[in-house]
Order: structure tokens, then sequence, then C-alpha cells
């Protein structure tokens, strides 16, 4: 899947919270339906069996209730992608990335190989489909998240090369994988956000942490043989970078993803280096923009939803550029794209009680065109606006009706805008106005049977909010797209 991920530490947001956010994107050409839902330990069974590559893997006792982005129209697998469990652990998964033939010839990618004739069918590793399912359910920290994952793709293998969040208040790992069975994890620093644009992204590594204290780095436990057999580390100093030693620098990621990073960094920190011209410290071509920054401001969500929304606002490359020089318009792969599924941002404020700690941002389809709404995760169903998606178009949930919302204003963007924007604005204000209001009666509320009532109860609420405003907003597009096509209409006759 083609995704953009964003990772704020604790010290870097604006309340504290530790933050991972990501858009789950549709390969090209199609949409994938998505649903909100909770998953619970009574719907696993004991034994999972993956769609695709037809591996089976038993499941531990002690199962954990969990919140899930699943596919909403059954037949290639779950694919759970991101969602927070009852011990306010929250994961995302996954972020594709990118590696080179001298890790994939050294650890193949273990593919599934059908029966054929006599010879009998060989299952491949686990990959994004099956990733949320197997981890999320059993872990209760973040690292325990790191560890789990690791230990599964040692035993079993990927068919894939994935990059994975998990988070507690704490704190926030990052784990990439490596060809089929190898992993390394990087704990993301308090004061710093990460940006990843479906590349192999950490830039330094510390293999003496990852075998010795195991503080900030973790890692398969033959890492260091498999990189010195294979001849993996180019670096002249001695110093790891694993984006040179595992990761890629093709000249399609000059167009598909490192523009990507190179807006996020330089939306979050404008003024720390130069980003265009000839003197530019970084361009969207770098090859070595970093994986993490000390951002110049605190991180806020609307941050997060504006940078996953972007086309590159601002500069020569936007594709709804109508003014100036337009020779480098849609020149680069854009974040916010039609082939966004859904974009989730897991929040953990430790400001707040652990039962109502977690909070769900969710928005559906191109983040161009929508607005995200906040859900609090410890939940036993979600509302069902957001749960009701089906493969079939209908204005009675929210994915559809962000997909023709998204169709008409892309259509008639200039027109639209305007009613885009105070869509988004009057959704975040009454959203935020809710979980305010929730917050303060949870905190006088004593009973915790109420207290869980109170939970649900404004997650409805969220959501009668939301389906107004979205059901406005698409009135009002539909209007502009119609007058657009009346008055082309007209022109065409006269």
């Amino acid at each position: 899947m083609a995704c953009t991920t964003i990772l704020v530490g604790k010290a870097a947001s604006y309340d504290g919270s530790t933050m991972i956010a990501r858009n789950d994107d549709s390969g090209s050409g199609h949409f994938t339906a998505k649903k909100f839902t909770v998953i619970h330990p009574e719907d696993l069974p004991k034994t999972y069996r993956s769609v695709l590559s037809h591996v089976e893997i038993p499941l531990p006792e002690g199962a954990l209730r969990f919140t899930a982005m699943p596919n909403a129209v059954e037949g290639k697998g779950i694919w759970a992608a991101s969602g927070v469990n009852a011990a306010n652990v929250g994961m995302t998964a996954t972020e594709t990335i990118t590696s080179n033939p001298r890790v994939l010839g050294a650890d193949p990618l273990v593919e599934y190989q059908p029966a054929k004739g006599e010879k009998p069918e060989v299952p491949g590793g686990i990959g994004e489909e099956d990733i949320v399912y197997l981890v999320l359910p059993y872990i209760h920290s973040a690292r325990e998240g790191v560890l789990r994952l690791g230990s599964l793709l040692e035993q079993y293998g990927t068919y894939e090369m994935n990059g994975i969040a998990f988070q507690d208040v704490n704190e926030i790992w990052w784990l990439e994988s490596i060809g089929g069975h190898h992993w390394i994890a990087r704990r993301v620093p308090d004061d710093v956000y990460v940006v990843m644009p479906n590349q192999l992204g950490i830039d330094t590594f510390d293999l003496d942490d990852a075998f010795g204290a195991q503080e900030n780095y973790l890692c398969s436990a033959d890492l260091r043989e498999f990189i010195a057999k294979n001849h993996l580390d180019l670096s002249l100093d001695g110093a790891l970078n694993p984006r040179d030693a595992f990761g890629s620098h093709d000249d399609a990621d000059h167009v598909y993803n490192t523009p990507r990073a190179w807006y996020m960094l330089r939306y979050l920190n404008p003024r720390t280096w130069v980003w265009e011209g000839a003197d530019a410290d970084y361009t969207p071509m770098s090859d070595d923009l970093p994986w993490c920054m000390v951002p110049e401001r605190k991180v806020t969500p609307e941050d997060i939803k504006y940078m996953l929304s972007s086309h590159y606002q601002g500069t020569p490359y936007d594709p709804y550029l109508s003014y100036g020089d337009k020779s480098a318009k849609g020149a680069y792969r854009s974040i916010g794209i039609n082939r966004n599924d859904f974009m989730a941002l897991l929040q953990m404020r430790p400001d707040q009680p652990e039962e109502s700690r977690a909070v769900e941002w969710v928005a559906y389809a191109s983040n161009a065109f929508n607005s995200m709404v906040p859900f609090y995760a410890n939940v036993e169903r979600t509302p069902e606006y957001l749960a009701n998606t089906t493969g079939t178009v209908s204005t009675d949930n929210f994915y559809w009706t962000s997909r023709l919302i998204a169709a008409m204003a892309d259509a008639s963007y200039n027109k639209s805008l305007f009613h885009l924007e105070r869509y988004e604005e009057a959704v975040l204000s009454a959203a935020r106005a809710l979980v305010n209001q929730y917050d303060a009666k949870l905190a006088a509320e004593p009973d915790a049977a109420r207290r869980a009532a109170l939970r649900e109860e404004a997650n409805t609420a969220i959501a009668a909010m939301l389906q107004e405003k979205a059901a406005d907003t698409l009135d009002k597009v539909l209007f502009e797209l119609s007058s657009q096509m009346k008055n082309a209409y007209s022109r065409s006759d006269a």
C-alpha cells in the first residue's frame, strides 16, 4: 500500500500526548472501502490463517479488545490497519517501504507458492493483511508490540517490506522489516516528530545499544552477522545508516516518495533549513532528508491532518495551481490524493484518566477534501455512521459520503474550496467542544458503568454532528459542480 506516516513524541506535541497517524492509500486505479469497528476477544480464533499467504499462526490466550479499520468488503483478508487496544496501546500498520537487491538477495521475501501438479502449496509469510490482528490484541506497551512483531517476522517471515508504529502514553517505537526475516526498531525521541513516505526511513542505528541495554534500539537476533556476512554497511566511518544499507534510492523515489517527506519537514521547520532555491539545504529530491526533527513549535492534531492532506500548497508543485508559473504543476506525488482510503490519528492524552485517555481521530477518503473527527477508543462499539460501510455507495455512511464530496469537489475545486475549509473548521470545532464537554462529565462521574456509557454517548453525539455537517457540505459541492457544468453547457451551446 502507498501510505504516509507521521509520528509525534510527547515533548513535541501540544498537550504532551504521543501521536501516531497514517494515511492508508489504495493501490493505483481502485479504492478500498473501510469501516471503523471494535473487535472483541471472543471474535478471535485460536489459530489465525492468512487469506493471501495461507500461513497459519496459533494465537495466545488473554486477547484484548481493540478498535480496527478493516476492509468493508470481504475477500482479501481483514487488513485491520490501525487501532487502539484496551490497554491503551496504539498501532498503525503498515507503511509499505522499499529495499534493494543486496538485502532481498540475502534474505528473500517469503512469498506464497500455490500448489502445482504434485507439488504442494507453500505458505508465505505475514503481511499488511495480518499484522495488526496478530499483534495488537496481545500487547500492553509499545515495546511489547515491537518484540511480538519481531518474533513473528523471525519465525514466519514476511512477503513485503513494511514500517509499523507502536505507541503508549510514554513512548513511540518505529519498526522496519528488512528482507524476509530481519527487522530493526528505534524508539522515537520524545522531542521530535518523524515523517515516513513509503521508504525505509531510519537513518541512524546504534547496534551496541540494540545488543546491549536496548534503551532506544531493538533488532532481529542475528542482524549484526547478517550485515557483516552480506557486506551491507556502506558507511565510511562505521556509523550504520540503515537507509543506505537496507533501503533504496531509485529515481522513482524522487517523484513518489522523498517530495512528501520534504513538504512535511518544510511545514514544521520552515526556518530551520533552506528548502527551496539554488542554495537549498534540502530539496524534494534529497536522499538525506532527516528521519526525525525537533519542530519549531509544538505539533497539534490539526497540523498532522493538514500535512496528511497536502498537495504541495504554496509551492510550484501544487496540481491545483491556478496562478504563476505552472511548469512544475503536479510534478510530484501528493500526500492527499484520491486513493486515500482513511486516515487514523491515535492520540494518548496523559492528562486524562486511563479509561478515556485514548482518542482516535478518523477521516475517510481523500484527505484533500475531508475532515477528521475524534472518538473515544475505549468503547464496546463504534457509531453506525462510521461502521456500516459496504461496497455499495450510500450517503448513510461517512465513508461513501466523503468519497462523493471528494469526487465533486475535485471537479469544481476553485468553487468548492471555500465550502471544504468551512466544513473542516466546523466539524473540528464542534467535535473538540463535544470532547471537552464529555471529558468534564467523565471526570465528574464516579460510577464506572456510567462512564462507559458516557463514552459511547459522546461518540454517538460526535457522529450525529458529523453526519449533519457532511450532508450539508455534500449539498454545497453538488451545487457548485452542477453550476459549473451548467455554465460549461451554456457556453458550448452558444
